[in-house]
């Protein structure tokens, strides 16, 4: 098993920036891609960033490209998104996931383990 926490949330005007951390225990040796999503009220979960292992590789959603920064630390366990020029639209609950898989997913059914989510609340 696999426990995640996410911390970081909060609210925040638009244009600002916030920094999620998503912190692994557990059999954290099993941890390949990782990746963060978020979900809107009344909305469908969808894809925000993946990384590789290695952190060489990253993905993210054509809305966040240029604004928001996957990253990880391997050695702490933990994976970082930094988000700025924050917009209303990026309201939601956002997730942190973890795969065995070496690819970064975009799907979220490729993801083994979730954390319980953070809030992020940005204001016009």
């Amino acid at each position: 098993q696999v426990q995640l926490v996410e911390s970081g949330g909060g609210l925040v005007q638009a244009g600002g920036s916030l920094r999620l951390s998503c912190a692994a225990s557990g059999r954290t040796f099993s941890i390949a891609a990782m990746g963060w999503f978020r979900q809107a009220p009344g909305k469908e979960r969808e894809f925000v960033a993946a990384i590789t292992w290695s952190g060489r590789n990253t993905y993210y959603a054509d809305s966040v490209k240029g604004r928001f920064t996957i990253s990880r630390d391997n050695a702490k366990n933990t994976m970082y998104l930094q988000m700025n020029s924050l917009k209303p639209e990026d309201t939601a609950v956002y997730y942190c996931a973890t795969t065995s898989k070496q690819a970064a997913s975009r799907s979220a059914s490729e993801y083994n383990y979730w954390g319980q989510g953070t809030q992020v609340t940005v204001s016009s």
